[in-house]
């Protein structure tokens, strides 16, 4: 954990989906680390099942569909709901979207946490896929953030020329 008292760090960003300058999405990064890279590390071993001799190149296309398996929530697909990123998942729904499909339809592959707000933290927790409830909650947080820090960098988060990820690193694939 890095920042305020032991807690996480976040930043919110937004990068152009699918090299389109106007149709934006969201990005985050938890210490420093992209969200999409700290999900594809967690969830590399309950790919393995599924991915093992799937393709002619078995590190390279595996590394690639399990680096490449989000994408941010689009801009504006939640440019009706502000407070996203900070409604209360207890609130009646049992958890948020905070990642979606690369197809750009965010409810077709969608990275799901509950969040829990108080006036000093909010936190991320008990991930998991609903298209996989089989893996059950993913290795993933969780995430406390310092509130003031994390609604200052939800407010006003930076927008990117490209998208930031880069190509997968060696060793992810199955």
């Amino acid at each position: 954990m890095n920042g305020i008292g032991g807690r996480n760090g976040i930043e919110f960003f937004h990068y152009p989906w699918d090299d389109r300058p106007t149709a934006l999405v969201w990005g985050i990064r938890v210490d420093g680390t992209d969200l999409r890279a700290l999900t594809a590390w967690s969830t590399r071993e309950l790919w393995r099942p599924e991915l093992e001799d799937q393709f002619e190149d078995q590190e390279g296309e595996s590394a690639e569909l399990i680096w490449r398996g989000h994408d941010g929530l689009g801009v504006r697909d939640f440019e009706d709901r502000p407070d996203h990123f900070l409604t209360d998942a207890g609130a009646g729904a049992d958890a948020v979207p905070l990642l979606g499909c690369p197809c750009g339809l965010w409810a077709c592959w969608p990275l799901m946490a509950s969040l829990t707000t108080t006036l000093t933290t909010v936190t991320w927790s008990s991930f998991h896929y609903p298209e996989r409830e089989e893996w059950g909650e993913l290795p993933l947080g969780p995430f406390v953030f310092e509130r003031q820090a994390y609604e200052t960098a939800l407010r006003n988060p930076p927008v990117l020329p490209e998208d930031p990820l880069g190509p997968p690193p060696a060793g992810l694939g199955v």
